[in-house]
């Protein structure tokens, strides 16, 4: 299963560096209007990389709309799939393919407190969050909290703005690697309230474990992920599917799913950030070492290494892996 998106062309009329590692991209799509979208709204983008290989990446739309432009914003990865090394090489004037806004990481305005937790470029999809729970908050007196971490000072992307949102006491931020307290968080959030997180995967899997502690219901979390901050560096590795008669190489730019696609082996898949699982494969045998990138299978199914979620996660070495595919009886 394949999502239909409906493709435009757009401009890039404006670039700004956030941080040092995070450029923001001001796109004005080729229609006279722009809708407005609403928060967790994210586009697909067409990329072409190094090695010319167009690549779909999701972005997620930063803030409020004007009715003109969309702004995405992109940190440099230089061991990821180079989809990051070809946004960061476009300039002021250049075109591209993008889709209409998507969502799959709608904000629910009716609870009775939030709070947000962001790590690194995650911050993204949470700024138009913020912005609207903190006039929420102004309205209604809604508590709304956010936790935001960042490897340094100097990472922490649109904070200024976040706490015109929440208020300098609304906004925490968390420098380096020391572990945040999700456990005091999620105790001072009102019964009912709801925790909006995006991050990279250790951070989700630790919001995860701190939230089912606290015996909160699973349908109150919403997370959002990206697929690039894996345990293991990105490389080229080879992949078995006795079905097909295949062994085929997938290179450090490409996805495992986009690489079976490519080699004319039939995959599920839908939202291509390690969510939802459609794309999960069964793992027949593993030469090296998994690195899980998704979100959606469970720690026991991640240690197991039986399934692995094609569009996200990788290897180290050689995978040998079962397809749909039957042969006619």
């Amino acid at each position: 299963m394949k999502s239909d998106l409906q493709w435009m062309q757009a401009q890039v009329v404006a670039l700004r560096d956030v941080t040092p590692t995070v450029r923001e991209f001001e796109l004005r799509p080729d229609a006279e209007f722009v809708a407005a979208h609403e928060p967790g709204a994210h586009l697909q983008v067409q990329v072409m990389t190094e090695q010319g290989r167009v690549q779909t990446r999701s972005y997620s739309l930063v803030g409020e709309g004007d009715g003109r432009c969309w702004r995405i914003a992109v940190k440099r990865l230089d061991d990821g799939r180079g989809g990051s090394r070809a946004m960061w090489r476009l300039a002021v004037g250049d075109r591209l393919q993008v889709s209409a806004p998507q969502n799959h990481f709608p904000l629910d305005l009716a609870a009775p407190g939030y709070l947000l937790v962001a790590g690194g470029i995650g911050i993204t999809p949470l700024v138009l969050m913020a912005q609207r729970l903190g006039a929420l908050a102004q309205r209604r007196g809604v508590p709304v909290t956010m936790l935001y971490g960042a490897r340094h000072a100097g990472e922490f992307g649109y904070l200024d703005t976040l706490r015109g949102a929440l208020g300098e006491a609304g906004v925490q931020a968390h420098e380096g690697h020391a572990p945040i307290d999700f456990d005091a968080a999620i105790a001072a959030l009102p019964p009912g309230g709801q925790l909006y997180t995006c991050g990279p995967v250790p951070m989700l899997e630790a919001v995860k474990r701190a939230w089912a502690a606290a015996g909160r219901p699973l349908a109150d979390l919403r997370f959002e992920t990206f697929g690039s901050s894996g345990r293991l560096a990105t490389q080229a590795f080879t992949v078995r599917i006795p079905r097909h008669d295949l062994a085929i190489t997938v290179p450090a730019d490409c996805t495992l799913l986009d690489a079976l696609d490519a080699a004319g082996v039939q995959t599920l898949s839908d939202c291509k950030r390690g969510e939802c699982g459609l794309c999960a494969m069964d793992v027949l045998a593993v030469e090296g070492e998994v690195d899980h990138r998704d979100v959606f299978l469970s720690p026991h199914e991640k240690q197991a290494t039986t399934r692995i979620c094609a569009c996200v996660s990788r290897a180290v070495g050689t995978l040998t892996l079962d397809s749909a595919y039957r042969p006619d009886s």
